[in-house]
């Protein structure tokens, strides 16, 4: 429904919107049109899907509504009052919960979150889960009744954990250890669900649409380690360790609930129901997933794993 033009109420807005140039071209239609449509929230707007799909938006030239604690309009999951103000005048709104919506409490606010977003008039939901997790499928199944729009974006493990996250240190430091043990994973590059994601909020096609978002082939954590390896031009072994071995260092990590949390979605996601590729990104892109190999060389290039980055 990006057709639809969400009318906000504010009329002199509305009648400098409509006082146009007679339009000549395609892209001189698409740009007004975009100019015309309401804000599009992106919650976690700060991480690594929210921040590459708010800057795509931006980019477009898209109205933005960044949803963070420290955004001019604030968004908190823990603070709920923070949610009718984010959500007004919004068309459509991107979902990534924090820290996992594997953590205790997340359905129940992805739940409150949706009659949030019916309450202030939102059109279209886009959700980002994890392939494989049960609590994940739960959320989906929450925005599936929720009345509203909808497309489920489902991924697969990270690429750029290597590169910006909790896996980026061990990388540098040359010894990887997860508790995958010969696991083959299609690891996805989080570009591709950014993309994905960016259509889903944009266009009509992707309502009701369920995409599963993976690479285009299988690898273990071994042979990641030796694209990393090929990539940054060291060593970065894979040491498979026991679940008990990874509790311990994600405890040191960040307490005894975040290692319980993900210890869980490990002990879940990495026992082999991943191991199949997904047509996520064909089917919402018309093209094959980016490959892991290619995802290092361009984090490579872009100094991801310089010691000053």
């Amino acid at each position: 429904m990006i057709d639809d033009l969400h009318i906000n109420g504010d009329k002199k807005a509305w009648c400098v919107q409509l006082s146009v140039p007679r339009l000549n071209t395609r892209s001189t239609m698409q740009e007004v049109k975009t100019m015309q449509h309401p804000p599009i929230l992106v919650i976690g707007s700060s991480g690594k899907t929210g921040s590459r799909i708010a800057r795509q938006l931006a980019d477009r030239g898209y109205s933005v509504r960044h949803g963070s604690r420290h955004s001019t309009t604030p968004f908190d999951w823990d603070k709920p009052d923070t949610w009718p103000a984010a959500l007004s005048g919004v068309h459509s709104a991107y979902i990534s919960y924090f820290p996992d919506l594997a953590f205790p409490g997340a359905s129940q606010k992805i739940e409150a979150l949706t009659k949030s977003a019916v309450a202030a008039g939102v059109k279209r939901l886009v959700l980002l889960s994890g392939r494989g997790e049960v609590h994940a499928e739960r959320c989906e199944d929450i925005v599936r009744r929720s009345g509203l729009e909808y497309t489920l974006v489902r991924a697969a493990w990270f690429a750029q954990n290597f590169s910006e996250g909790y896996l980026r240190e061990p990388a540098l430091e040359g010894l990887v250890a997860l508790p995958a043990g010969d696991v083959r994973e299609p690891i996805v590059d989080v570009d591709d669900i950014a993309d994905v994601a960016v259509a889903a909020l944009t266009e009509d096609r992707h309502a009701g649409q369920l995409y599963e978002l993976t690479g285009p082939r299988l690898l273990t954590f071994d042979e990641a380690a030796a694209e990393l390896s090929n990539a940054m031009g060291r060593e970065v072994r894979y040491r498979p360790i026991t679940l008990e071995e990874f509790h311990t260092s994600m405890q040191e990590i960040g307490g005894q609930l975040v290692a319980d949390v993900f210890t869980e979605i490990c002990r879940e996601v990495l026992d082999g129901r991943n191991a199949s590729l997904g047509d996520g990104v064909r089917r919402a892109l018309d093209r094959a997933p980016r490959d892991f190999a290619g995802f290092c060389g361009v984090a490579a290039a872009a100094g991801a794993w310089d010691r000053a980055a």
